[in-house]
């Protein structure tokens, strides 16, 4: 048995041997061995299922602006049928979606949230990658009062990239047309830059059963600050957005399935600034303890959650970024005392899927 098995591995080596060495120096193997691997990449589905009628969120970016080589910034896509809606779309997040073989040329639609970087980062590079992967009309983009100025500047600084673009692919063929390369904005019109929130809400999408409903939420002084609640089918899901507790918001939020609520651990995040301090980081420590007055923190979303009986409260922008598993444990610390189910840390890729007939919740992993 032992010189069957000896017999076996040298036979097993000398494949090895002979294989690497043809792929080493044939270039007729290597090209077969290239293409059947780009080949299997390239048939790989996308990672989102959509053969049943179902609410779906996709967590795409779970980051704050404190940078997590694990997470992108703030993103969370809608699928609802065959309907496809970005929240947001913060730096790396578009990278995540291509990994995933998202099908993005489908999303007509983004509603952002508001202005800061980490929310907006990638609009520019989305709306490219999207264009070129085949959308043929304008990415559509809603916000609060600046957006126009916002999706102007990423139109002007992507101007000379969709020229290229043009010009080297499209040659009469309609392949990129350039008015589908420019985004369009959506105002929301009844909320006004400056103005103190006061809860208002708007419809500000309406069909095939997919309402949304834009939430003016408290994140003082940005103004205005928007939630968005998506109903469809008798399902729902609303997302926070940066926010304090906020009663309007708990209100608005009644009766939803899941609240994807951002989060910002005050007590880690001014550990995080004393040791900055320490280190000589004087501004950084002033900035990051700043921050703590208009983010809501766990415990909070937690009693949020509960006073909206929502069926399940999933955290994102996740502050300060957990960058081991054990601090999992500091990070949400009181909130089972609160909410002792239905509470998940998200994590870039979590599928959660609300089946239209009532079901059970489902959490998967891309």
């Amino acid at each position: 048995m032992k010189r069957i098995l000896i017999a076996l591995g040298l036979s097993v080596t000398l494949v090895m041997i002979i294989g690497y060495a043809a792929f080493r120096f044939s270039p007729a193997v290597q090209d077969a061995v290239v293409a059947r691997a780009i080949r299997a990449q390239m048939d790989r589905t996308n990672r989102l299922p959509r053969g049943d009628d179902a609410l779906r969120i996709l967590l795409c970016g779970t980051s704050s602006p404190m940078p997590l080589r694990a997470a992108a910034k703030s993103c969370t896509l809608i699928a609802a049928g065959q309907q496809l809606f970005l929240i947001d779309i913060g730096p790396e997040s578009s990278e995540n979606l291509a990994l995933w073989r998202i099908p993005i040329a489908e999303v007509e639609h983004v509603f952002l949230t508001h202005f800061h970087s980490d929310h907006i980062g990638e609009l520019g590079e989305f709306n490219m990658q999207s264009w070129v992967q085949g959308r043929r009309s304008p990415l559509q983009v809603h916000g609060p009062d600046g957006v126009e100025q916002v999706v102007a500047g990423f139109n002007d600084a992507y101007a000379l990239d969709r020229s290229y673009r043009n010009a080297h692919h499209d040659r009469g063929r309609g392949l990129l047309p350039l008015d589908a390369g420019v985004m369009t904005a959506r105002r929301i019109t009844d909320l006004k830059a400056g103005e103190a929130p006061r809860g208002r809400r708007t419809v500000v999408y309406e069909r095939d059963g997919v309402v949304v409903t834009a939430i003016e939420v408290d994140h003082r002084p940005v103004t205005p600050a928007l939630a968005y609640r998506f109903d469809y089918r008798g399902r729902s899901v609303v997302i926070t957005g940066d926010t304090v507790l906020y009663a309007p918001l708990t209100a608005a939020t009644r009766g939803a399935d899941v609240l994807v609520s951002e989060a910002e651990s005050h007590h880690l995040q001014n550990l995080v600034a004393d040791q900055a301090a320490a280190m000589g980081a004087r501004n950084l420590a002033r900035v990051l303890r700043d921050t703590t007055d208009y983010h809501i923190d766990p415990l909070q979303a937690a009693r949020l959650a509960n006073e909206a009986g929502v069926r399940e409260l999933v955290y994102t922008h996740i502050a300060p970024p957990i960058v081991a598993k054990p601090l999992e444990i500091p990070w949400l610390r009181g909130v089972s005392e609160i909410r002792a189910q239905g509470v998940r840390l998200g994590r870039d890729g979590m599928l959660i899927t609300v089946p239209l007939d009532g079901g059970p919740i489902r959490f998967d992993q891309l």
